[in-house]
């Protein structure tokens, strides 16, 4: 099929094929003519990738895990630690989110409370930064 119509199937855009056979996660097909010509494997690695960016993964992430597509079910559990490492990733993510969400709550409920003009979101957001601490490291040698 050409590149339209494989884009088509997969969901995607001709320019999202292009780009994946660039990043070399999508392997360059052959020509007929002008025209390269697309088997239905491409597609199903196109959806692959996508249903992995759905999931979080990154697509250095997704090279990876196209990677571990062939290997033995013995040699999988590589699979595992990739997918561990993004949970963990999401996991931080969403912490940092709740903390984003409470510091925001907090200035907006004391933005003009109790009928007074003053609202703390543009004074907090123009303040100075403080440069934050480091934690001296500990040399045990």
């Amino acid at each position: 099929m050409w590149i339209d119509q494989a884009a088509q199937a997969a969901g995607v855009n001709q320019q999202t094929f292009r780009y994946y056979e660039r990043r070399g996660l999508l392997p360059r097909p052959p020509r007929s003519g002008a025209f390269r010509t697309y088997a239905d494997e491409a597609v199903r690695i196109v959806q692959f990738i996508k249903r992995a960016q759905e999931l979080g993964f990154s697509l250095d992430e997704v090279e990876q895990l196209l990677s571990l597509r062939g290997v033995p079910p013995q040699e999988r559990h590589r699979v595992r630690v990739i997918a561990e490492r993004r949970l963990t990733d999401i996991d931080t993510k969403i912490d940092q989110l709740r903390a984003m969400r409470r510091a925001l709550a907090k200035l907006v409920a004391s933005c003009h409370r109790d009928g007074t003009p003053s609202c703390p979101i543009i004074e907090s957001l123009s303040a100075p930064v403080r440069p934050r601490r480091r934690s001296k490291a500990v040399n045990r040698g």
